[in-house]
């Protein structure tokens, strides 16, 4: 062996050796656990084993003792290579006309854990020439201290502390005598004597070292007894690959020095949500749906409590292995209650405030057509963000500007929208920028704290957190008023009836979100506790089937915000002291006075009230106009569902507010102009006669 090779171990080896042996050659394994202490994820060394060392004093004396009788009972007195042993060897190889015995000392074992080399004599000269200069280097218990961490025992296991975790599930101090001498038994060939696939060839070299231990005097007659008669039970530790995606992001934020790591997840809800997932897709198929990504956020503390990159990790014709949560993806609508919150904030929109909902040529010849592809008419603020409209949403952006918007969203996280404010427009509020689902879920979380911006954090110990900066960019009392619509399931009837995935049994403040095209779709869902946010979508971006967030994304939603809701229980939201509820003029937007024939309670930011209506500043409005359902909507009956909760909203804007509705040709009880109608299988025509107008429309329902 070269002499420099020589020199690179006992450096080496000397380094290893600070202050009694407590640095190591190699770096720790990783293993990341949930919030509970279930084990999620572990990472493999550098020398790609499982590798979690520990001092001499950590390990048991059992083991010390077995390894010593075992592999080199004159340790302690030859100076890195045992004559005797090898002249032995010697002669029992000669006379067997084989390699029957070998002589290697723990030393020399050590030096070639550290450099393995040819089992030829000129390896072996150079391994007892390492071993011998090392002898002179470290004293025997830094020699065993490095021993026993470097030592390879089987199934990727490197030391006594991962062998002992991984087939007994204890750590090595606590080792029983005939544990290790089970373990020792493994260092002659880990592979021969592989308890998991050779466990009788095992037992029997563990009932060797344990004579081998008496031979020596390291125990007496009745400990040897007691040990041979001790059932060895393998425990052998599943390696789980939980959260692979989640586990990669946080990986490289892992400090040097750190091998345990305590993260914010909690393992059994990230299984639910994989599994939730999974399931989703493989009934989406037909609709060309392939993959999803969820995340779920502590608001509290910003913690993630899931995290789900992908429907299926593995599979590679759907690029399973890209991290859909940090992918860039149009959120569609999903934008939109921060340019409402903003337009309310600066006190030029209340959520009373009337929006015309009608065909708009906007700056550069910007033409947003709805989701049903009708217009509304005049629609309060409340109205049109929950019922998710477009062209009431570029209108709110065009009364606070592009750069506005821009500039709040950024300083919600949102960092991946790094163009100018005239590159995206005023379709920024529709959507057209490109964000992630987890900045985006932290965006609503900030709106579920009330305005305050947190960083995402991945680990509880050591404190890992994503960048970014804790501070308030929204007003407490503004951001209430778009939590207050988003959790107004009547508001949102129109679009998506009373009984969509955004209903829950609690209250829940949920948004939908629709790309063009129909390439992603997000809902985004939000307690006081924790906000979830869900993508459903292709990453070759392939359009899917007229998926939107309602029927994509929303049932995922709504299954995980109900198991969500029973682990972790959530309050109802609280009122902030700066808001007033008061009614509202239906036909003004302005508070209510004594000439508003028609009223609502509506919330309201106290310092920015609007002005009383005296009946001069009632809004125009058409004759006669049918608001829901729209012209060509399409229903489905779902017979899993009661027949009672069914039911689709006829709702009529008209003057004299006295309507005469007409189903199929046979007139309905109701007089109101707003009334609720059960679900019937078929195609429907719908008229209203008030006021001296009659309008009709055409929909259907789909069994």
């Amino acid at each position: 062996m070269r002499k420099s090779g020589r020199k690179f171990i006992i450096t080496l080896l000397l380094c290893l050796v600070i202050g009694g042996g407590e640095a190591f050659s190699l770096t720790p394994s990783k293993q990341i656990y949930d919030r509970r202490g279930a084990s999620v994820r572990g990472f493999l060394s550098e020398n790609e084993t499982y590798y979690r060392p520990v001092t001499l004093s950590e390990i048991s004396p059992w083991l010390i003792a077995a390894a010593v009788a075992a592999e080199d009972k004159r340790f302690f007195s030859h100076a890195g290579v045992d004559a005797k042993a090898v002249l032995r060897a010697a002669w029992q190889n000669a006379s067997g006309g084989r390699v029957v015995s070998g002589a290697s000392t723990i030393t020399q074992q050590l030096v070639r854990a550290v450099e393995p080399r040819p089992k030829t004599l000129w390896g072996k000269a150079g391994e007892a020439w390492d071993a011998l200069i090392l002898e002179r280097k470290l004293s025997k218990e830094e020699i065993l201290n490095e021993y026993f961490n470097l030592l390879e025992l089987g199934n990727l296991t490197q030391g006594a502390e991962a062998a002992s975790q991984f087939y007994f599930g204890v750590n090595a101090a606590d080792l029983s005598l005939a544990q290790a001498a089970f373990l020792a038994g493994l260092a002659k060939s880990p592979t021969y004597y592989n308890p998991l696939k050779h466990f009788p060839r095992a037992q029997k070299r563990q009932k060797y070292v344990l004579k081998r231990m008496l031979d020596e005097g390291f125990i007496d007659k009745e400990m040897y007894e007691l040990a041979v008669s001790e059932p060895v039970e393998l425990r052998a530790q599943a390696r789980p690959f939980d959260a692979p995606h989640f586990t990669r992001l946080l990986k490289p934020l892992i400090p040097e020095g750190a091998s345990d790591v305590t993260s914010t997840l909690d393992r059994e809800l990230q299984l639910y949500a994989e599994g939730l997932i999974k399931n989703y897709v493989s009934r989406m198929k037909d609709e060309n749906v392939t993959n999803a990504a969820v995340v779920v956020l502590e608001n509290a503390t910003g913690a993630v409590l899931a995290y789900v990159g992908s429907a299926d990790f593995y599979n590679e014709i759907h690029h399973g292995q890209v991290d859909g949560a940090r992918a860039l993806r149009q959120p569609g609508s999903a934008l939109k209650p921060f340019a409402y919150a903003l337009a309310f904030g600066k006190g030029l929109l209340t959520p009373a405030s009337l929006l015309s909902d009608e065909d708009t040529f906007f700056e550069g010849g910007f033409r947003p057509r709805n989701y049903d592809e009708s217009f509304h008419g005049l629609v309060s603020a409340r109205s049109a963000l929950a019922s998710s409209y477009n062209i009431p949403a570029v209108k709110a952006a065009e009364k606070t500007g592009a750069p506005a918007l821009l500039s709040l969203l950024r300083s919600l996280g949102l960092t991946t929208l790094n163009k100018p404010a005239d590159f995206y427009g005023l379709g920024l509020a529709l959507g057209n920028g490109e964000v992630r689902l987890l900045d985006l879920t932290n965006a609503y979380a900030t709106l579920a704290r009330g305005g305050v911006y947190r960083p995402v954090v991945l680990a509880l110990s050591p404190s890992l957190i994503l960048p970014g900066k804790e501070g308030r960019v929204l007003d407490e009392n503004t951001a209430y008023l778009v939590t207050d619509i988003l959790k107004d399931n009547n508001a949102r009837a129109p679009a998506f009836g009373l009984n969509s995935p955004l209903s829950v049994p609690f209250e829940l403040a949920a948004k939908t979100g629709t790309s063009k095209d129909y390439k992603d779709n997000f809902t985004l869902a939000y307690t006081p506790r924790w906000t979830i946010g869900v993508w459903v979508g292709n990453f070759d971006a392939s359009p899917m089937q007229k998926v939107s967030g309602i029927t994509g994304a929303g049932p995922i939603m709504h299954d995980l915000a109900v198991y969500l809701n029973e682990k972790y229980p959530s309050a109802p939201f609280k009122t902030p002291s700066g808001i007033t509820r008061a009614l509202a003029c239906t036909q003004s937007g302005l508070l209510a006075g004594p000439a508003c024939k028609h009223t609502k309670e509506e919330v309201f930011l106290t310092d920015k009230m609007p002005a009383l209506c005296d009946g001069k500043h009632i809004l125009a409005a058409p004759a006669l106009q049918i608001v829901s359902p729209a012209p060509g909507d399409v229903f489905k009956w779902d017979p899993s569902l009661p027949a009672a909760s069914q039911q689709i909203k006829f709702s009529a804007v008209c003057a004299a507010n006295v309507c005469r509705w007409t189903l199929d040709g046979k007139a309905l009880s109701s007089r109101s102009c707003e009334t609720w109608w059960p679900l019937a299988v078929g195609k429907h025509s719908l008229a209203v006669t008030c006021g001296g107008g009659t309008q009709e429309v055409r929909f259907e329902v789909l069994p």
